[in-house]
């Protein structure tokens, strides 16, 4: 990407916020969050990002440098959040190297419930304001008047292509969630593959910090025990993995869910990956987590209860 493609904002916030102004561009991604990794005048490379100001990227980024001070392998943070019109943006370092970790059995699923048990261990230690609104696809609490959380890009488009089987068991897993009272801690929302790499058998980085939410421990365990093995485009782990994923979870952990823990942690399995198939169908993408829910979504309901 041609320096000149920057946005206009940027070489002059580098300056001002890193001492430099970018002299090459080392990648550009765009998804939830504009992420540009840049090579600055004097050597040094970093990542800039910056999404809409929702409220949420000061108490991510101050919990992701909490983390990174505490050695957990995540990037740290080079500035705070700063306002840049309508965007939250801030700086971190730049790790590049590693690998994606492939596969969905059960052995694969132990491992990155071992990583995803040492996270959440570490986010306990952590004192954050709750970054709210949650992300839309664990944002099962929400107040808006319909079954999703409302946002305009998806509710815009026609509702009718999403699969009635995918409506059904996003009506069962909210209302199996919602009927729950656990407190609410802070725990990564979006561990998927595609967010992590590895060294060999070690992790070297876990990404994606934009994505903390405030929800039930064993709400954020299960969506993970779902998403885990999502390399491209979400999908849902077989059963028998997602149950290798909150056995080992807990194991590391050092205490077992409680009989309402672990219907909560079904249940929101299954919500985010109705999110996901909705947004697949709403945008003629791969049905694959919709063809997951089809033929998982009735055992997945009956663990929760729902």
């Amino acid at each position: 990407m041609p320096l000149d493609d920057l946005p206009d904002w940027l070489p002059a916030w580098c300056l001002d916020h890193l001492g430099g102004e970018p002299v090459g561009v080392l990648f550009r991604l765009q998804q939830v969050s504009m992420v540009f990794g840049l090579r600055l005048a004097d050597g040094r490379d970093v990542v800039v990002k910056a999404r809409a100001d929702d409220g949420r990227a000061v108490s991510c980024v101050a919990a992701q440098a909490r983390l990174a001070e505490r050695g957990f392998p995540c990037a740290r943070p080079l500035t705070p959040v700063a306002g840049i019109g309508s965007l939250a943006v801030h700086a971190e370092e730049f790790r590049p190297g590693g690998e994606v970790l492939h596969g969905d059995s059960p052995d694969v699923a132990a491992r990155y419930a071992e990583v995803f048990a040492w996270l959440m261990a570490e986010l306990a230690g952590v004192t954050a304001a709750p970054p709210l609104p949650n992300p839309p696809w664990v944002r099962w609490d929400h107040a808006d008047s319909g079954m999703w959380p409302a946002i305009d890009f998806l509710d815009n488009r026609d509702q009718s292509v999403v699969p009635a089987h995918v409506v059904a068991a996003a009506e069962r897993a909210r209302r199996r969630l919602l009927a729950a009272n656990l407190p609410c801690v802070l725990g990564h929302a979006d561990f998927e593959a595609q967010n992590i790499r590895w060294h060999r058998r070690e992790v070297g980085t876990v990404h994606d910090w934009d994505s903390l939410a405030w929800q039930p421990e064993a709400a954020l365990a299960g969506a993970a025990s779902g998403a885990f093995a999502s390399a491209g485009p979400p999908t849902l782990a077989p059963i028998e993995s997602s149950e290798a994923f909150l056995a080992t979870y807990q194991d590391v952990r050092g205490r077992l869910f409680t009989a309402v823990e672990q219907e909560i942690a079904w249940a929101a399995s299954v919500w985010m990956a109705t999110y996901n198939a909705r947004e697949q169908a709403l945008f003629g993408a791969p049905q694959l987590s919709g063809d997951a829910l089809r033929t998982q979504a009735a055992e997945r309901l009956r663990r929760a209860n729902a």
